[in-house]
């Protein structure tokens, strides 16, 4: 059995990322959709199966060896999208733009080429976004105590 490199794995990845994120033109303009936007326009189940569909590529990447910081950077633009995918129109608009497939598989393209520069930016990303979540918990915890303290006083 022949082994394909890594470079060969990208590209294939590559054309899946651009089925799922740019493969149908709109007719009179510049933009692309793919099938991942479509799946989601499905209610209810479309946009957990989009995203489990980009877990896919997720997979290969920690197949090729690719750092946890950069696998963690590629499962937040899944989350994303499949976390703000879920508000009615505007999720599905965000969907058909942010196309975190093809986002996912220039990071593992940019990871092969340029190892050590990928892994710090992504090192920083993950950081800097798992410190902004913890602010935003602490932030609406706080703000939940102080509500149900205003209640209590108020009765």
């Amino acid at each position: 059995m022949q082994q394909i490199t890594k470079q060969e794995k990208a590209q294939r990845l590559e054309k899946l990322a651009w089925i799922l994120d740019s493969v149908i033109p709109i007719p009179g303009t510049n933009w692309r959709i793919g099938l991942d936007g479509l799946i989601g326009l499905i209610p209810g189940v479309g946009d957990i199966s989009a995203g489990a569909i980009s877990t896919y590529i997720l997979y290969q990447a920690l197949r090729m060896g690719v750092p946890t910081m950069v696998v963690g950077r590629m499962l937040l633009n899944i989350v994303m999208e499949s976390v703000v995918g879920v508000i009615p129109f505007f999720g599905d608009i965000f969907d058909f733009a942010f196309k975190s497939n093809k986002r996912n598989v220039e990071l593992l393209r940019e990871y092969v080429d340029q190892p050590d520069t990928v892994k710090r930016r992504s090192t920083f990303t993950v950081i800097i976004t798992i410190v902004g979540f913890l602010l935003v918990l602490g932030l609406l915890v706080w703000g939940m105590f102080s509500l149900i303290a205003a209640l209590i006083h108020a009765l």
